[in-house]
């Protein structure tokens, strides 16, 4: 199976849907996974993943989960800096299905949402560490700017992505 059909079939065999407090313990269970494989929970994130409702969602904030064959194996979050500023955070797939293209998708949506939500800039925090992650994000047009709040620990680079809306 060449590349791009496995992308249109993994595309035509998922779905995204916006956070539910009934699968919050996906959110939890996702970023936990990935965490605790090359770094250590930090406060910040046991406040975030303990209360996505309150620290998310309520302060105007998104999440959305991927489901590939009815299973939730994705998920992201859009967490409000400001009315224009939005930080991609807690972006996760599930150790199994890595690199498939899943966190593309993701990205995608994510980016869809932006535009058609009129928000003009996505920030990341990250650790070059995750070289893959690292490579996604810049082929998608992320560029490295300066750290001048860290809000993890684990984070040596911060990332941004600016959009013009199609209003």
């Amino acid at each position: 199976m060449k590349v791009y059909e496995l992308y249109d079939t993994l595309m035509n065999e998922s779905q995204i849907t916006i956070f539910s407090e009934k699968e919050k313990h996906h959110f939890k269970k996702l970023n936990t996974e990935w965490l605790e494989k090359f770094f250590e929970i930090e406060p910040i994130d046991h406040k975030v993943l303990d209360n996505p409702q309150t620290e998310i969602i309520d302060k105007g904030g998104h999440i959305f989960y991927l489901s590939h064959q009815n299973e939730i194996v994705g998920t992201v979050a859009l967490i409000k800096f400001d009315a224009d500023t939005f930080e991609l955070s807690k972006m996760a797939v599930t150790h199994k299905m890595q690199g498939l293209g899943l966190g593309k998708i993701l990205l995608q949506y994510c980016f869809d949402f932006c535009i058609n939500n009129s928000i003009k800039k996505l920030i990341l925090y990250s650790n070059t560490k995750l070289e893959s992650a690292i490579h996604l994000y810049k082929k998608v047009g992320f560029i490295e700017i300066p750290i001048q709040e860290n809000l993890y620990k684990r984070s040596d680079i911060k990332m941004q992505k600016t959009f013009t809306s199609v209003n």
